[in-house]
């Protein structure tokens, strides 16, 4: 008789009790359970010093650019002016750009209350977050090393530490600029689901939101997303070119439903567009904002179509063709000359040699290779950039470059990080010695050309040569003096950008032109530069009297003056709002004389202000266009009188 023999029994694990979870302050701290523990501790380092930067001593600035504070004051005083951006609450005329930077500041005053730090504060956040979203983008596809080193470049750049203290639509534009890329990753990694769908309508909504920041300026960054999702994604090409097109959708909704709200709002009902010629924001877009800024031919909403200086010209001091001012000539060596150098370029060349040695390392990798995919993307964003900024006839601002500054940071760490993996190999040790040395003679030269400490120079030098031997030496024969020499490499290479990026946030910037590194506080549109600080009616401190006599017209518009800056000057210390004549250089056709008249006639409008427009000409005897007309219809009717060194009408007591 056989006797069946029971099943395994498997006894039940013995009872565990759960571990506990740790508490927020423990996991924020932590990180990542997989992470090596260093890595959220230097995270959370480098975005608090970089808020400590960002915010140190913002209220030093002032208002910084007078032109986008006023329009930020008119919107805490009126939601009409915050909707449209107009330079002032009753609503006469707006900034030339559209008003999406100007809508957060505008928010944080209303929240918070008008002032310096209400207004500049914001900024500063965005640059933060900038660098956060910088590190997560490059940590998706390259880990936390290079993607610590990436974050920690584009915080230290000189021109991001600039325009992230400062009230221009720069701030915003990077901001959105930087998500878009890290969208772009979260699509690539989604491809070929629903999700990843979705992830590029984000990127497409991003970029549109980018567009109601700085118009056109913002699709120089789209190349690089397409082209990132077009040689990444591993979904197949359909998909991937359907993916795309719905994220230009998604760019087109989030960019032209403001637009059509403001083409279909009657025009006698809301602002005139600030640098159209035709009262369009489409115009404004395609036009001043757009060709004109390639192309050289502005605009600028002059009668004549001109860039819309005195009398027709362009402003004084704007580049132009020719390659008159401050924005030098087109050319190759624009972004090398001294009014660029200082800016971002410090590591362009290093990047541009780090990304062709890179992407020949890896050469033979697969064609969704996460590593390359950062390397186009970066490498794009960096190339079209550079191109267009030194192929550019119009305006061009030395802090544009604030753009090309996270393409740059990508660029450098990712190409580093590839090659310092493979430095067993001859070839890679001497691509990094080239950029060491190279990026040291570099920067001596910056240095040389701002004429700033030059003890500063010889440092590099030495520096450079120091490293570029560490660099050169093998893995196998590491030392502590190699690992002092690599020291010494990155004193050569980031020392003289990191000393121009903390020159900058210990200097206070205003005005309309504005640079970072030493004297880079500039005046207006004729740039005088007098220790920093603004000279002339574009940014003068008004008279007590002045402000007194404002404050107690009790009018729709206090006053009147040709050109914002003027108008912003006078408004912003008075609180009460001034009529731009003529809008930024004082060259719009806006207000019509006849408008202006019958605004004088309703008492609308108590006093003219004589002087305001690009270095105080404009309105003056002689000047042209519509604000000529105006200030010669004023002086025939009404009499003149000082007051503390201003000539002021009184548009209330006609001449018998």
């Amino acid at each position: 008789m056989t006797t069946a023999t029971a099943p395994d029994v498997v006894a039940p694990p013995a009872a565990t009790s759960p571990q506990p979870r740790p508490s927020w302050p423990r996991r924020a701290w932590r990180g990542r359970a997989g992470d090596p523990r260093w890595v959220r501790p230097a995270l959370l380092g480098l975005l608090a010093a970089t808020a400590v930067t960002y915010l140190w001593d913002l209220g030093a600035s002032g208002w910084a650019n007078s032109f986008y504070a006023a329009a930020v004051q008119a919107g805490t005083q009126s939601w009409t002016a915050w909707l449209f951006g107009a330079l002032d609450a009753p609503g006469l005329i707006t900034v030339d750009k559209p008003p999406a930077a100007l809508w957060v500041m505008v928010l944080s005053g209303r929240i918070f209350g008008f002032s310096s730090w209400s207004l500049l504060a914001p900024q500063a956040l965005m640059g933060v977050a900038s660098v956060g979203l910088l590190y997560l983008t490059v940590r998706r596809w390259s880990g936390p090393r290079t993607a610590l080193a990436a974050a920690a470049l584009l915080a230290a750049t000189p021109v991001a530490v600039l325009m992230f203290r400062f009230d221009n639509p720069d701030a915003l534009l990077v901001l959105v600029m930087v998500a878009a890329a890290y969208t772009t990753t979260r699509a690539v990694d989604a491809a070929g689901r629903r999700a990843g769908t979705w992830w590029l309508v984000a990127t497409g909504a991003l970029v549109g939101l980018g567009f109601l920041t700085k118009q056109l300026q913002v699709l120089l960054v789209v190349p690089a997303l397409a082209l990132t999702v077009l040689v990444v994604a591993p979904s197949r090409p359909s998909r991937r070119v359907g993916d795309l097109l719905a994220g230009g959708a998604a760019m087109v909704v989030s960019a032209g439903w403001y637009v059509a709200l403001v083409e279909l709002w009657p025009a006698s009902s809301r602002p005139y567009i600030g640098g159209s010629t035709t009262n369009s924001l489409l115009e404004l877009a395609l036009g001043y904002n757009g060709l004109g800024r390639i192309l050289g031919n502005e605009g600028g909403g002059s009668p004549s179509g001109t860039p819309g200086g005195p009398g027709g010209g362009p402003p004084p001091g704007a580049g132009g063709p020719g390659g008159g001012g401050f924005g030098g000539s087109p050319g190759v060596e624009r972004l090398f000359t001294t009014e660029f150098s200082g800016q971002a370029s410090w590591l362009l060349p290093a990047a541009l040699v780090l990304l062709v040695a890179a992407l020949w390392a890896l050469r033979r990798a697969p064609r969704t290779d996460r590593t390359r995919g950062l390397l186009v993307l970066g490498g794009t964003w960096m190339l079209v950039h550079a191109v267009v900024f030194s192929a550019m006839s119009g305006i061009i601002h030395p802090y544009y470059v604030v753009a090309l500054a996270p393409g740059i940071a990508l660029t450098t760490a990712v190409g580093a990080s590839v090659l310092w993996r493979r430095r067993d190999a001859v070839w890679s040790r001497v691509v990094l010695a080239v950029v060491v040395a190279g990026t040291a003679a570099w920067s001596a030269v910056v240095l040389t050309q701002h004429d700033w400490q030059p003890w500063a120079r010889w440092v590099l030098l030495v520096a450079g040569v120091l490293g570029t031997v560490a660099v050169l030496v093998p893995r196998a024969r590491w030392t502590r003096v190699a690992t002092v020499g690599v020291l010494a490499a990155l004193v050569a290479v980031l020392g003289a950008s990191t000393a121009f990026a903390a020159q900058t946030a210990l200097t206070p910037h205003q005005g309309s032109i504005v640079s970072a590194g030493p004297g880079g506080s500039m005046g207006g549109p004729s740039g005088q530069r007098d220790g920093g600080a603004r000279r002339g009616p574009e940014g003068e401190t008004p008279s007590p009297q002045l402000v007194a006599l404002l404050q107690g017209a009790g009018t729709r518009w206090a006053a009147a003056t040709t050109g914002a800056q003027s108008a912003a000057s006078l408004q912003l210390a008075s609180g009460a709002p001034v009529m731009a004549l003529g809008g930024f250089t004082g060259s719009d056709p806006a207000p019509t004389l006849a408008e202006f008249q019958a605004a004088v006639a309703s008492g609308q409008v108590r006093y003219y202000v004589e002087g305001g427009g690009p270095g105080g000409r404009g309105g003056g005897p002689g000047a042209a266009g519509t604000t000529g007309e105006i200030g010669t219809w004023v002086r025939a009717h009404f009499t003149a009188t000082d007051v503390a060194g201003r000539t002021v009408y009184d548009l209330g007591s006609p001449t018998p």
